[in-house]
């Protein structure tokens, strides 16, 4: 079976929520889907932070659908919920949070649980096995899923890069879900959404990060990832 875009579910009516939408990853995620159209809700935790955020974001060349922002209870009003927060926060947010991500929401966990030392980044260990399956043990009324680990946020935040092009692996257990987020992912100008598997195989996505700043670091790049054959 290959890979076929068309065959992905409609999701341009989606609005997407971004909690730590003013760290890098989360703004340059809801950049690129400010740009493909779609209505993106600025979370963090001030109002007045995510509010500033958004109005940032608005200002940015190819934007289509302005941005709305606030504190993260704001952005967990969206359809699907990205999860963009610092690891050492993960937990304390996804759990106060928890309440507001009921009834099937969608839940997109993009953490990377890494360490820094002078040798470089290198993955931490996790209890529940990944930041996602930590997010989907927090979270039981919640579909969880794990993608956009591998998207540089310096080419997402460049006004002046028009395409990623990589493939973001999608897993999740929740098979609707999982399409629903391939969707979303290809709908970034030279992206695909790939699916990767169930949540319990989240982990080594994770850790691959780590792998890929090192060759950043080495060869001057914004490294990702393209799954051949497909």
């Amino acid at each position: 079976m290959s890979y076929d875009q068309i065959e992905l579910p409609d999701v341009s009516a989606l609005r997407i929520g971004i909690l730590g939408g003013t760290g890098p990853q989360g703004r340059g995620l809801a950049y690129r889907f400010a740009r493909a159209g779609l209505r993106v809700l600025v979370g963090s935790r001030s109002t007045e932070r995510g509010a500033q955020a958004a109005e940032e974001l608005n200002a940015l060349p190819g934007v289509q659908t302005p941005a709305e922002g606030g504190d993260n209870e704001f952005a967990c009003q969206a359809d699907v919920v990205i999860v963009a927060v610092p690891w050492e926060g993960h937990a304390a947010t996804v759990a106060e949070l928890a309440p507001l991500l009921i009834g099937g929401k969608i839940v997109v966990d993009c953490v990377n649980p890494l360490g820094f030392d002078k040798q470089g980044p290198f993955a931490l260990p996790v209890p529940e096995g990944s930041a996602a399956e930590q997010a989907a043990t927090l979270l039981p009324e919640a579909r969880v899923c794990a993608a956009f680990h591998h998207v540089s946020a310096a080419l997402l935040t460049d006004p002046e890069v028009d395409r990623v092009d990589l493939d973001v692996l999608v897993l999740a257990d929740d098979r609707d879900a999982a399409e629903q987020v391939q969707a979303l992912a290809a709908r970034i100008d030279g992206m695909r959404g790939v699916f990767a598997g169930r949540l319990r195989n989240a982990g080594q996505v994770e850790a691959l990060t780590a792998n890929l700043i090192a060759i950043n670091k080495r060869y001057k790049v914004h490294a990702g990832i393209r799954v051949t054959d497909l």
